[in-house]
């Protein structure tokens, strides 16, 4: 490119940005100039960023940046894009912009540079409707994430990001979870706004509650993320999956006022009775010491409050979903259970714990002295 055109160009550049943000474009020509890509990359990404950079980054990119994209981080390249396509007119737009992007980084040496833009071309078809693309990219992208040992963590946040979109789009609560927690987990959670962050705990409580998939809300409990649900309007759904972590009935009917707040919790009322009622069951297992888990379908009734009729199916169901192992004896009408699945405890559970071990220590104390005292001298003291 030529280097009076080039100063031209940065010159007009710089006389329409903001009066504080002036200087740095003869950083940006004295960089250019000197060929010092990386630190020229630098000041472009941090000049992106400025809020006051938006009016002049389509510009810049089309008319400068692409210039020497070859020459400089390709990732960091894909990002200068994506900051400039904040400023295209429409999606249809920033579809075509994005596309070009892609097609620009689709190198052997530069992949994870195209699965970055692959992950914001499908961001954009999703909000254009077009789930079939959006899949087909995310595909391509998932095939590429695959083959690399390590890969920059906002590669990866961009993938699971759109990911756990293109799946609540679909009403995939089961694989929008999974995806969702794999965002947070390439990420600070200090960059989310507040806003956003009560938005990202909603939907994963609500995914979690509804999926038929899930059982073990563990990882999503111990999320700082569920914090931002405390003091606001939407607590009672945090409190909600304590009381499904738990199997607590009396809970549950307490705050079932609020389902009718949440339209897909309400259209799924009868299955969150099912999977409540699960859970009561598994946590009655819990509650028993190992050689104590034979239990007659009339007390499993009383304990998660399901007709006796239906016990069997509520037992069969929890050992096909493997929150359970044992056996039924349909004559005797008792289930027999020698494993349950573990689960994350809170502090009412893990003062259970607490007495059961005391209990056991107790017993193995009693069960020494009473050897000792009929062994007699055969012992050892």
């Amino acid at each position: 490119m030529d280097p009076e055109v080039v100063s031209n160009f940065l010159s007009e550049q710089r006389e329409n940005a903001p009066e504080d943000l002036q200087q740095r474009f003869l950083t940006i020509e004295d960089y250019w100039d000197r060929k010092l890509w990386h630190q020229l990359t630098d000041v472009l990404v941090d000049y992106f960023i400025s809020a006051a950079s938006a009016q002049q980054r389509l510009p810049l990119f089309r008319h400068f940046i692409l210039s020497f994209a070859e020459k400089i981080n390709q990732l960091k390249f894909v990002s200068l894009g994506l900051l400039a396509a904040t400023q295209c007119s429409d999606d249809q737009e920033r579809l075509s912009f994005l596309s070009d992007l892609a097609k620009k980084v689709d190198k052997p040496g530069s992949q994870d540079a195209y699965v970055y833009a692959l992950a914001a071309v499908s961001d954009v078809k999703l909000r254009l409707q077009d789930f079939a693309g959006a899949r087909k990219d995310l595909d391509t992208a998932e095939s590429i994430l695959d083959k690399f040992d390590s890969v920059e963590t906002e590669v990866h946040a961009a993938f699971y990001r759109t990911n756990a979109s293109y799946y609540q789009a679909k009403a995939e609560f089961g694989s929008y979870y999974k995806n969702a927690l794999l965002y947070l987990a390439c990420i600070d959670l200090k960059s989310l706004t507040f806003e956003d962050a009560q938005s990202r705990a909603y939907d994963l409580s609500i995914a979690a509650l509804v999926s038929d998939s899930i059982y073990n809300f563990g990882e999503l409990l111990l999320h700082p993320i569920l914090e931002s649900l405390n003091n606001t309007r939407h607590s009672w759904l945090r409190d909600l999956l304590f009381a499904f972590n738990r199997g607590d009935l009396n809970a549950y009917n307490v705050l079932e006022v609020n389902i009718s707040k949440a339209p897909l919790l309400n259209e799924h009322k009868a299955f969150l009775w099912q999977k409540i009622s699960l859970s009561a069951l598994t946590e009655a297992v819990f509650r028993r010491p190992p050689h104590d888990r034979a239990m007659t379908f009339q007390t499993i009734s009383q304990e998660t409050k399901v007709q006796p009729n239906e016990i069997e199916i509520l037992i069969m169901k929890a050992l096909s979903l493997g929150l359970l192992k044992g056996s039924i004896d349909q004559v005797a009408e008792v289930a027999r259970i020698n494993w349950v699945q573990p689960k994350v405890l809170d502090m009412k559970q893990i003062d259970n714990m607490r007495v059961r071990l005391k209990d056991w220590d107790s017993s193995v104390n009693n069960l020494g002295n009473w050897i000792e005292g009929v062994g007699k001298d055969v012992w050892a003291a």
